[in-house]
């Protein structure tokens, strides 16, 4: 379980501002005063909005925790993002992932930005929440996750089926590749069906953590398991 480990809040944050923060009486103790400047650095982000909260965190599980943790559920989703690079883009996956109920999101070990503080912060909470796990091998991985009979759907831009036209069932796993790059060679070949999202404007491509969003919230209308409206923040 995470455990708060200290609490930074911004010493001149003002009135106003402070009294729209949650109690904080259970963590006096943890509590830290500094400036902005402070805590800019802490966050990594100059726009902050005036606390920060440092927590322990489990790190990812590996392989066979991953293999483990994904024959423990029933009828799991799962999103494997191939190379993302891009801080703010990995924390609007994570965010995606936890909105859509996914059981477990996959990065590789070296190709795949860390949980920053950017990282953090866009994700608003999923990057502490939202099952994650590293993996040596992504084409390795995706091949065991067939062998245990899941459904591998890579994303192409190129690709001529559509992800509204594709046959969608779970166990189910949706592989993004990187900003720009797209799916590595080995991990397409190891997808068994490669679909796109189609385009009707004048862009050429979506944002991957838009596309992943479309493609998973379609996976849950196919298999029947969207509940109704949700509120968007």
């Amino acid at each position: 379980m995470d455990q708060v480990t200290a609490i930074y809040v911004q010493a001149d944050l003002g009135r106003r501002r402070r009294q729209r923060l949650p109690s904080l009486d259970r963590w006096s103790g943890l509590i830290f005063q500094c400036t902005d400047d402070e805590l800019s650095e802490l966050t990594g982000t100059a726009k902050h909005q005036g606390i920060a909260v440092r927590v322990a965190v489990a790190g990812p599980m590996g392989e066979r925790d991953a293999y483990s943790w994904l024959e423990s559920r029933d009828n799991p989703l799962v999103l494997v993002l191939d190379g993302v690079q891009d801080p703010r883009n990995f924390g609007a996956c994570l965010r995606t992932a936890d909105a859509a109920g996914v059981d477990l999101v996959v990065t590789g070990r070296s190709r795949n930005v860390g949980v920053t503080p950017v990282v953090s912060k866009v994700a608003a909470g999923a990057a502490e929440l939202q099952p994650l796990a590293t993996v040596a091998n992504l084409a390795r991985f995706l091949a065991g996750l067939q062998e245990q009979s899941f459904q591998v759907v890579g994303l192409a831009g190129e690709a001529e089926t559509s992800v509204y036209g594709a046959a969608l069932s779970v166990p189910l796993a949706i592989v993004v590749g990187a900003e720009g790059e797209g799916l590595r060679r080995l991990t397409r070949e190891r997808c068994s069906l490669l679909v796109s999202v189609p385009l009707l404007g004048t862009v050429e491509s979506l944002n991957l953590s838009v596309a992943a969003g479309v493609c998973l919230f379609e996976a849950r209308r196919q298999i029947g398991q969207l509940a109704g409206p949700a509120a968007l923040r």
